[in-house]
């Protein structure tokens, strides 16, 4: 943009005003109470809308993930009461099969020592065949007659077992299915026992006791939280062992009383793992927190459950999945987070919308108050055309006048860089004398000699002397040529070889250079550069000589020129090792 048309801008701004009374406000009474009530109820009712929709978004996800997981727990709740019924029904045939035995039926009826050892070696053999705990058999009085674990320091040979349930069930021709703790071997099993008949009446009860934790190693490393719970309760087998021997819900005084007596967990504490909480859900399902001194949690928490249970076939007894709730309720907590925040955006952008709007609304009415305005300024503004055209004229001149003074400055630059070139020249010009002196004091002596040897005739050694004055002519030729272009006008637009111009400022310093005994060390990219080549040769016979200054008694002086291209620009730094030049 011109000075004109800058002057042009300021003088219509000053014209462009607008009146004051073209604009009237609203009272401040009708404004300011609608804003101040959205100030004070807005936030409240948006944060309890996230709130009440994040709530709602929870509930609804937990209660979704809730289902999922009980459909994904019944077919594994299915799956594992399916093993573990088929782990326990594979050794129910077992005692019967002793009914077969001849021997053992002799020793029921005629009880000695050889069929007992006989009856012994064979239990032994059919234990390790079946993988069993123990095989034993018992009269009707409960006494061991004959035992698979004959061998052992715990044998139970001998043993009197009638106090036990599954005994005196199977005496009584009734299958006994017992889980307890041995009172000889102090090991939990699964008692299988079976009433042997000879001729119709029971003369001895077969017995065998199987071990199920396998059950529980399986559970462990399926990482699958699940138990077993007795018809009192009481959990048999769990995959976490701090549950073994926990009743599920509490005890009553006689249960406990039938169960001392009859030793069936023997002397084993039987504590209570009461939930700290819990919901039904339906049948067979319902939610549960245990105590953190309980819980497999190792960092003690309490840790909330999806307890989803089934009876197994053939025993008292029922098989219960946990599955944790924690990742669920994480996931229904993110889900309701969402939710708050779409809200929460949602209810922003509505915001933003009515305030862009509300500009909107208020750019239309300032633009209609505008135009009003405009028209009144067209009016003023033709009244000031006259005024205008005059101010102007004047800036025309006064432009005039600037480009002249402008032109009259660049000239005197242009001056005084000449000024500055020959104040060089004068400076070098007692090292230029000096280098053209020693070729003119040789060219008088190289001349006189040769025009004696041509008088002798020695034509070689004259033709050799005037080799030597077009050699010297050719040097005082480069160093005048020097010259001159040093104190040539340069051109503003010219081009330089960076190279070239530190060859022509050594050149033009080169007695000074010798004289310092002065070490240059180059280590720059070599460039053409958009400069005046004299302009630039001036640029660095000046900072060469400055260096000189600074180094004048160095016995060693050095100086370093290194440059690159840099963000599109060439930098190019001179260095000495000098101490400076005083100010």
């Amino acid at each position: 943009m011109s000075a004109y048309q800058r002057a042009a801008v300021r003088s219509r701004t000053t014209v462009m005003k607008c009146d004051p009374t073209l604009y009237r406000a609203a009272p401040p009474s009708l404004a300011v109470k609608p804003r101040l009530i959205r100030q004070l109820f807005l936030p409240p009712l948006i944060l309890m809308l996230m709130i009440g929709l994040g709530y709602i978004a929870y509930l609804v996800s937990e209660h979704s993930g809730i289902k999922s997981l009980r459909e994904t727990g019944e077919r594994q709740l299915e799956l594992h009461a399916r093993t573990v019924e088929s782990e326990i029904s594979k050794y129910t045939y077992l005692p019967s099969v002793l009914e077969l035995e001849s021997s053992v039926s002799q020793l029921l009826n005629e009880p000695g020592p050889e069929l007992q050892q006989q009856v012994n070696r064979y239990l032994e053999g059919l234990n390790r065949r079946s993988r069993s705990r123990a095989i034993y058999v018992m009269d009707t009085t409960g006494r061991v007659l004959a035992t698979s674990n004959w061998r052992d320091p715990d044998s139970y040979q001998g043993e009197d077992l009638s106090f036990r349930a599954y005994f005196q069930d199977a005496v009584r021709g009734l299958p006994g299915r017992f889980y307890g703790i041995g009172t000889t071997t102090g090991e939990s099993g699964y008692y299988l026992a079976h009433g042997l008949e000879d001729k119709g009446r029971i003369i001895g009860v077969a017995v065998i006791k199987v071990r199920l934790e396998a059950l529980e190693e399986r559970w462990q490393r399926a990482r699958l939280e699940a138990f077993v719970s007795d018809e009192n309760g009481i959990i048999i087998l769990s995959s976490d062992p701090a549950r073994r021997l926990k009743s599920v819900r509490p005890l009553t005084a006689e249960v406990k009383e039938r169960l001392a007596r009859s030793l069936q967990y023997y002397w084993w504490p039987l504590n209570e793992l009461v939930p700290l909480e819990r919901e039904t859900l339906s049948e067979g399902v319902e939610t549960l927190v245990f105590p953190a001194n309980i819980s497999v949690d190792r960092e003690h928490k309490k840790v909330s459950y999806l307890a989803q249970s089934r009876p197994l076939s053939d025993t008292a007894w029922h098989l219960t999945l946990l599955t944790p709730l924690e990742d669920l309720r994480r996931e229904a907590a993110n889900q309701g987070m969402l939710v708050a925040v779409a809200c929460a955006l949602v209810t922003f952008l509505l915001i933003a919308w009515n305030e862009r709007r509300k500009v909107i609304s208020t750019r239309l009415a300032a633009r209609e108050a505008l135009q009003a305005a405009n028209n009144e300024l067209e009016r003023k503004i033709a009244e000031r055309t006259e005024h205008l055209r005059a101010s102007n004229e004047r800036l025309k001149a006064q432009i005039r006048e600037r480009r002249q003074a402008e032109d009259t400055l660049r000239r005197a630059q242009d001056e005084l860089v000449q000024a500055g070139k020959l104040a060089a020249i004068g400076q070098m010009s007692t090292s230029i004398a000096h280098e053209l002196n020693q070729p003119l004091a040789a060219l008088r002596t190289l001349s006189g000699n040769t025009v004696r040897f041509l008088e002798r005739g020695a034509l070689d050694t004259a033709s050799t002397n005037l080799r030597t004055i077009n050699d010297l002519v050719d040097r005082m030729g480069r160093i005048t040529a020097s010259l001159r272009a040093f104190a040539r006008r340069g051109d503003d637009q010219g081009q330089a070889q960076l190279s070239k111009a530190v060859d022509a400022a050594a050149q033009l310093l080169g007695v000074r250079l010798e004289q310092s005994g002065l070490i240059v060390h180059r280590d720059f990219v070599d460039a053409t550069l958009t400069i005046d080549q004299t302009r630039l040769e001036q640029i660095l016979v000046n900072l060469i000589g400055n260096a000189l200054d600074a180094m004048f008694d160095l016995p060693q002086p050095e100086l370093w020129l290194t440059g690159s291209v840099v963000d599109g620009r060439y930098r190019l730094r001179v260095r000495d090792n000098g101490h400076g030049v005083d100010a």
